[in-house]
Order: structure tokens, then sequence, then C-alpha cells
């Protein structure tokens, strides 16, 4: 299976160069990602658990699904290709806002990414890919709220700095039906 390559940004997303994809996270470079956030019509967030085997924060708790960009594919593209790939699904996304962060992680490896923030509605099923996901649940605002608040080392690095803009987004989003979600 050939290497998966990243592509290398500023930090105002322009371009730089390409790399290997394990290397870029050795060097902790600045790449750029995304970070796609599915919700039900009822405004529940739809979290996955990172499958064991995955190359850093493995078993813990994030959004749908994210990851990178291939060189020459555009980032929305990119979101909704990793969606099906990741949960069997593709349902239409909005891109809210990207952010940079960088999280160092006990095998060496340092996410340093330009993430761009997708979200989207879905209703129908889903089929979560076992290499990639352990499992999934739809879950309300205020109890993924809480539960960033008193086991935060559940969640992967990304979805804690992300979760408070698209909680803001979420309760404007859903209004009144997540009342008490939110």
């Amino acid at each position: 299976m050939p290497s998966a390559y990243v592509i290398l940004v500023n930090e105002s997303d322009d371009q730089i160069g390409t790399m290997e994809k394990m290397e870029a996270h050795k060097k902790a470079l600045l790449h750029r990602a995304f970070s796609v956030f599915i919700f039900n019509s009822k405004g529940e967030m739809l979290l996955q658990q990172r499958a064991d085997r995955k190359y850093h924060s493995a078993g813990l708790w994030t959004n749908a699904c994210c990851s990178h960009p291939f060189p020459g594919e555009d980032t929305q593209s990119g979101a909704l290709r990793r969606l099906q790939e990741e949960l069997g699904f593709i349902t239409p996304i909005e891109k809210l806002y990207s952010f940079i962060y960088r999280a160092e992680f006990e095998n060496g490896l340092t996410e340093f990414e330009f993430d761009h923030v997708f979200a989207g509605i879905y209703d129908e099923p889903v089929f979560p890919d076992q290499q990639e996901i352990k499992d999934f649940c739809f879950k309300g605002m205020k109890e993924i709220e809480a539960s960033l608040l008193s086991h935060p080392w559940k969640y992967t690095a990304w979805f804690a700095i992300a979760f408070p803009a698209i909680n803001e987004w979420a309760c404007k989003k859903f209004g009144k039906r997540i009342a008490e979600l939110c």
C-alpha cells in the first residue's frame, strides 16, 4: 500500500509542500487537516471511539471523522471521502471555521494541524469501518460537555479544542429543539 502524503502549509494555510504523513508527524510540521462533526436532526452529536490500532489517540472518543486531504484534493472533498470511508455514508457538510493546534503524543508523534472544521446533519444508518472505529454513539451536547469536564482524558486533543465553538454552532442551528441539550 503506498504511503499517504499530507499538504504542508504555513499559518495562512498556503501550501508550501507535501510530505509523507508519518514523516510530517515525526517532524511536527504544520499540515492541512479537517474535522467533520455530524449531528442527527434531534441535535445529538455523532461520536466515534477511535480503533485500538490507530497510530495515536487510540481508543479515545472524538468527532465523526478527521483526517488530511490528499495533495491536489479539495479539503471539503477529502472530508466527504473520509466520512464515506470511516462511517459508510455521505451527507452535505458546511465549513464552519478553521484553527491551528499542536498536540504531542507519547509515541513521539506530533499533530500540528491547520484544521478545517465541517458540520452536517444525518439521520440514516451508520456503517463504521471496524479498522478505524471501535464504537460510535449519538450524545447530547450537555452530556458531552459534562464528560469533557469530568473525564477529559477520554477525548482526543482536537475534539476538546473544537468543542466550545461546535457547541455554540449546534445550539444556534437547532435552537429550541435542543434547548435541553445545550
